[in-house]
């Protein structure tokens, strides 16, 4: 039945029933502040998948697992003030230069909405409002391995000291070469690993000749000073690197490492001491393509071990660059700047001399989360490209992680020492290796 509001002069004005109808269907509403707050289930699991479960689920490297509500609620206050001081999740980009794909860093959007469930009693809200449940591989971060590769002989790392690099040659008895779409290095021992190297040594390769197979050696067992130089430099392929908080390596559709037929798999171990003696036994897993991609990946260096010997006692910003030039077109993928515990900050550069300089990248170092940054757009680099790296270092004792702030510090493998290396990925075609690469210049790389 339809109705009417009349007033002692007639109909009531059509403003004002539209005003009481509304009022009068509003009663009963729930709150609009509490309709909108934030529940773990709606708001805030799809940020923890999305941003945070790479490293916080059973297995990985962060201390505690983010996946349930009763694994989230107690670190709920942390979790705020570490979104609020952007220490987590980890990314150290400079937002003044470049966009890269495999930023983890929140948005305001995330930021306030974390914020705000803490702030309201972090509410579980309805688990049907829960996203799917993200479909991780068992053990690894890449998909499930088309082959796993152990070093055959785990390695005794002792509980104080000095641990040379230790190396691991595996055949691969490939009887045809293997285009890999994504890998990983899983140590067994993660918090003794200051970093991990696979190198790939073709067949034609004399890097390492007359050193053992399948067995754990240091340059100082090999009892031969030629051999004992040659096991720290090579111009050999790098397959990948691991060191603390970086990622396995997938690569984008249409390009990816190659191992060429019979070719041997090095393993490069640095091992570090913490006071507990254990066993390392390393894994890499490998999902192959098949056919032959647009373009091959490979990882050159910047690396400069001259000028930093040695920095000061007491000094920071402390400068070292390093140039080099593109011999060849390709398409820069991305970086993976490498510092020991005084590294501060790290940039890399394009040089003109006709022009001013471009940064591609700069980040505020941090030793313990090494994050490799890819180009979100890959960026073409045509031969004659000039590049730099400059890393600063802070040997002061601002440095919370300096373990000495009085001493010189030279260059050198252990982590008190220090590095200056700046990895970046390029994309050549498929027929390039990196010897050819560097060659001369080649026609038609595009």
């Amino acid at each position: 039945m339809a109705w009417r509001l009349r007033n002692n002069h007639g109909m009531v004005p059509r403003w004002l029933f539209l005003l009481l109808t509304l009022i009068i269907l509003g009663q009963g509403q729930p709150n609009e502040a509490h309709k909108l707050r934030p529940t773990f289930y709606r708001d805030i699991l799809p940020v923890l998948q999305e941003h945070c479960q790479l490293c916080h689920r059973a297995g990985e490297i962060a201390p505690f697992p983010l996946v349930t509500y009763q694994d989230t609620r107690p670190w709920a206050s942390l979790i705020a003030e570490s979104v609020k001081t952007r220490r987590m999740p980890p990314w150290f980009a400079d937002p003044c230069c470049g966009h890269f794909s495999n930023d983890l860093s929140l948005n305001q959007r995330e930021m306030t909405a974390i914020a705000d469930w803490v702030g309201s009693g972090a509410p579980a809200g309805n688990p049907r409002d829960a996203p799917p449940d993200p479909r991780w591989s068992k053990e690894w971060n890449i998909p499930r391995p088309d082959l796993e590769v152990k070093m055959p002989v785990a390695v005794n790392i002792p509980a104080t000291g000095d641990v040379e690099y230790t190396y691991e040659i595996v055949r691969t008895n490939f009887p045809e070469g293997k285009w890999i779409q994504a890998s990983e290095l899983r140590p067994s021992a993660r918090d003794h690993v200051h970093h991990a190297v696979v190198y790939v040594r073709p067949p034609e390769s004399n890097w390492l000749r007359d050193a053992p197979v399948d067995v754990p050696f240091t340059a100082s067992t090999l009892r031969d000073p030629h051999l004992m130089h040659e096991a720290h430099s090579t111009t050999s392929d790098l397959l990948l690197v691991y060191a603390p908080g970086s990622s396995a390596e997938n690569w984008p559709a249409g390009t990816a490492k190659y191992i060429p037929a019979h070719s041997d798999l090095v393993f490069q171990m640095h091992y570090t001491t913490n006071g507990h003696a254990t066993k390392d036994q390393t894994r890499l897993g490998l999902v192959f393509i098949k056919g032959e991609p647009k373009r091959r990946v490979l990882t050159l260096q910047l690396a400069n071990d001259h000028d930093m010997v040695p920095i000061p006692p007491n000094t920071d910003n402390y400068r070292v660059e390093v140039e080099g030039t593109l011999p060849n077109d390709c398409l820069l993928l991305g970086f993976f700047p490498h510092m020991h515990l005084r590294g501060k900050r790290f940039e890399y550069d394009i040089v003109r001399d006709d022009g001013p300089q471009e940064t591609l990248l700069r980040v505020n170092y941090h030793f313990y989360w090494q994050l490799s940054y890819r180009l979100a757009t890959p960026r073409w680099l045509a031969a004659g490209t000039k590049l730099r790296a400059i890393g600063w270092y802070d040997n002061s004792r601002r440095n919370v992680h300096n373990p000495n702030p009085d001493a010189a510090v030279e260059w050198g493998d252990q982590t008190y020492n220090e590095m200056m290396v700046g990895f970046f990925d390029v994309a050549v075609p498929p027929h390039i290796s990196k010897e050819q690469f560097f060659l001369r210049r080649l026609a038609g790389n595009k």
